[in-house]
């Protein structure tokens, strides 16, 4: 019998073949020759940041518990902890997912299970980020990170809706709810909507249900009823404290995620009716995921390198501490054999992702109108 793999492998897109894998060798043999001369002093930064970021968020937590008795204060370290979430994520759930941190994969496993304690289902986004994203980054009904909600129209190329129009207005207020929808709604609909793009990895296990029901229900005992109970608080008071929190999460996770992949100056391939992919792996990789315009210490260190995302889907089981480096070497060889890599400025790429999302809001039939 086939397990999920084998059977996701055997439906899975192919991409073309890669003839001229010249610059790619050239350009991974840069990359372990970078981490091999850095390993020593980068691995220790590496095993600080897994103790120092946790450590960060539930020290945050505590003075919560510790503060929370003065309201200001209480929502002072609910907007904090927002931050602090994101931090975490950046820097330790996304590099433990891929396993480079620990050499010792049962350490890197656990390690991502703070992402339940965080209100998320790692099982779920475990298969939708390295099954489906980064094996398809910007291809419609393979990208789970690029189809998250019928609300919005990201594939001018995807069933056009009359509220599509409005998407460009409609998710002002919206984002900043992100992170809510993520941990009520769309780790549910991934689990029981069968029609969902992660159910073509195959069937969830019985044990993930338990699990998925237990972390929410112990996200929301200790984020909303603890806190209340503990600290004396009304329920409006712990309510808006969670919104405080959720919400600085979301504004600031998207300012990250958003600038890398979804917007106008990306490509978004569409698969022919043998399942094949137009470019080959590598060179879709460049044409549909760009760097930021960012880098400064405070990014490398507290923001896991975010700014560096092209090398991030090259070599995925490199950690980010490598990455500024590596991103060097990159653009060198780029230069040299004329390859599309990009990097936009913070600012270009959420006007750019804004851009999309207005474009993709007109309808075809507008479109036809307006070329004729």
């Amino acid at each position: 019998m086939e397990n999920n793999e084998s059977i996701f492998k055997k439906n899975k897109p192919k991409f073309a073949k890669d003839t001229n894998r010249l610059w790619f060798k050239e350009l991974r043999k840069e990359a372990y020759k970078i981490v091999y001369e850095k390993s020593k002093t980068r691995q220790k930064e590496i095993y600080f940041k897994a103790f120092f970021f946790p450590f960060l968020f539930f020290l945050n937590y505590a003075a919560i518990l510790y503060f929370g008795m003065n309201i200001s204060l209480f929502y002072f370290f609910n907007f904090l902890l927002g931050f602090t979430l994101v931090f975490v994520f950046l820097n330790i759930i996304h590099d433990a997912v891929h396993g480079t941190i620990f050499k010792t994969k049962w350490i890197n496993k656990y390690y991502v299970y703070l992402f339940d304690l965080m209100g998320a289902n790692s099982y779920i986004w475990k298969i939708r980020h390295l099954y489906f994203h980064h094996n398809f980054p910007n291809v419609k009904d393979w990208d789970t990170d690029m189809e998250q909600n019928a609300l919005f129209r990201v594939f001018s190329h995807a069933p056009y809706k009359k509220h599509h129009k409005y998407q460009h207005l409609y998710v002002l207020p919206i984002y900043p709810i992100y992170l809510v929808n993520w941990l009520v709604y769309r780790d549910f609909r991934d689990f029981f909507a069968k029609d969902q793009i992660i159910h073509k990895w195959g069937k969830i296990p019985k044990f993930e249900f338990f699990r998925l029901i237990f972390f929410k229900g112990l996200f929301i005992f200790y984020t909303i009823i603890f806190p209340k109970y503990f600290l004396d608080l009304t329920w409006t008071q712990a309510f808006v404290g969670f919104a405080i929190y959720m919400v600085t999460a979301s504004i600031f996770a998207l300012s990250i995620l958003l600038t890398s992949h979804p917007n106008t100056e990306a490509i978004y391939p569409e698969v022919d009716e043998e399942n094949k992919l137009p470019n080959t792996w590598f060179i879709h990789t460049l044409l549909t995921t760009n760097d930021v315009d960012m880098d400064n210490p405070f990014t490398r260190f507290m923001m896991g390198s975010f700014q560096f995302h092209v090398v991030h889907h090259l070599f995925p089981k490199i950690n980010h501490v490598y990455y500024p480096e590596i991103t060097e070497k990159l653009v060198e060889i780029s230069e040299k054999y004329n390859l599309p890599y990009r990097k936009y400025t913070l600012g270009y790429a959420l006007k750019s992702h804004y851009q999309m999302l207005k474009e993709n809001g007109i309808s075809p039939k507008e479109l036809l109108e307006e070329a004729m």
